[in-house]
């Protein structure tokens, strides 16, 4: 007899059209990226990070060496904030050298980056044009021309790789604009041509930065499994991935640094990532959203925000809906629970403690709870909220509670 679960939905219909990058994985895949370039026909990259990267030769040295005779330079200025006057900084290095692809190298932050130098260098507008209209809509139109490509290299486990989104922001003073800004870009053309998965680069990370970025790949894997956009195909990619990451996680939290738990952490984010950032949506739903809400307008790192926020909001989630808890107790590796709810519950919570992340949010630079009510409104506009389950219907008052329960 089947889980009644899994049998309701296999008469459900679904569309998936999906055009990833091409995935490279190997403990030492970014020795081909001159392969890569070759096999595309590009002649010359330009390497896109932050300073620390930039600085740390156990990462930059083997980029140097599998690009070889086709590095035609290095832009390591990205941060964190992901300023669109950083991207026109870039965008100058672009032209200077000559390059004809990007190979963004670290976590999140030099990725988007690297796609809005793309999209600088495609268009006709001069930048003080891209950000005014930046400020005036919230984001940046992607021109029809054809975007430099850009090759990834990971060394985070926060998993923005396999996307066609990019975050942007703006100041006046890095900036030709008139007034701060925050938005987002997504478009097709902005999906990685490849990405070069590779444990010994993301071994290189150091372990708290590393712990720090893990929740964002490892709640991606959990919300494609309750999110109303999910297929089986994103069911089969992230239940597999998550089995890996938590393996590897509780292991990392542990100190065991043995190849297989890099191995296993680089498998894992490159599996939960697939499929979920599509041109027809994404499976990113309730913990981004308040992950969003409690980021945007706070100090707090947004891998804390997830770690404090996931089991409070699965454990709201379950108490209205389903939310596949079998399937995700299934993925989490406590299939055979008697609860699945606390198996879930539970498993999330050891994978915070191990990290040794924080678990309420008075801990972290977050908002007080005189702030919660406005952040509950941001949440619920947020447009991940959208790709809840459809029995779901929070309200301003559920999410403050919520919130409460993470205090």
């Amino acid at each position: 007899m089947p889980d009644t679960s899994v049998a309701a939905d296999l008469d459900s219909p679904f569309r998936f059209e999906y055009e990833p990058a091409t995935l490279r994985y190997a403990p030492d895949a970014v020795q081909s990226l001159g392969a890569e370039l070759d096999a595309r026909g590009y002649n010359s990259a330009l390497v896109v990070c932050g300073a620390t990267v930039g600085d740390t030769p156990a990462v930059m040295d083997p980029v140097r060496e599998g690009l070889g005779d086709r590095l035609a330079g290095t832009f390591a200025e990205t941060t964190p904030a992901k300023r669109l006057g950083t991207a026109c900084d870039g965008l100058e290095r672009l032209r200077e050298v000559d390059a004809d692809c990007l190979v963004a190298v670290g976590g999140g932050s030099s990725l988007d980056v690297a796609k809005i130098i793309s999209i600088l260098a495609a268009t006709d507008r001069d930048p003080a044009a891209v950000g005014q209209a930046f400020v005036d809509s919230g984001t940046i139109a992607v021109p029809e021309a054809e975007l430099p490509p850009i090759i990834a290299a990971p060394t985070t486990l926060a998993g923005a790789d396999l996307s066609l989104v990019a975050g942007v922001t703006a100041a006046p003073d890095t900036c030709p604009v008139n007034e701060p800004a925050s938005g987002a870009v997504s478009d097709p053309k902005l999906m990685p041509e490849a990405v070069c998965y590779d444990p010994d680069l993301i071994a290189t990370t150091p372990r708290p930065i590393l712990a720090a970025s893990a929740m964002n790949g490892f709640d991606k894997g959990i919300e494609t499994l309750y999110a109303a956009s999910a297929t089986p195909v994103t069911d089969a990619t992230a239940s597999r991935g998550l089995g890996l990451l938590t393996d590897g996680l509780l292991a990392f939290g542990t100190g065991d640094d043995d190849p297989w738990v890099y191995q296993s952490l680089t498998q894992g984010l490159m599996l939960v990532q697939y499929g979920i950032s599509r041109a027809d949506g994404t499976t990113l739903s309730l913990i981004h959203a308040l992950g969003h809400g409690l980021t945007r307008a706070y100090e707090v790192q947004q891998g804390a925000a997830h770690a404090v926020i996931a089991p409070h909001a699965l454990s709201y989630l379950f108490e209205q809906v389903d939310g596949r808890r079998s399937l995700l107790a299934d993925a989490l590796g406590a299939g055979d629970a008697s609860d699945p709810t606390a198996a879930v519950i539970d498993q999330i919570n050891d994978v915070v403690t191990s990290l040794g992340l924080p678990t309420r949010l008075r801990d972290v630079d977050g908002p007080g709870r005189e702030a919660f009510p406005e952040v509950a409104d941001a949440v619920l506009e947020d447009a991940f909220i959208a790709n809840a389950p459809s029995e779901l219907a929070p309200t301003r008052k559920d999410i403050v509670r919520l919130l409460e329960s993470a205090w």
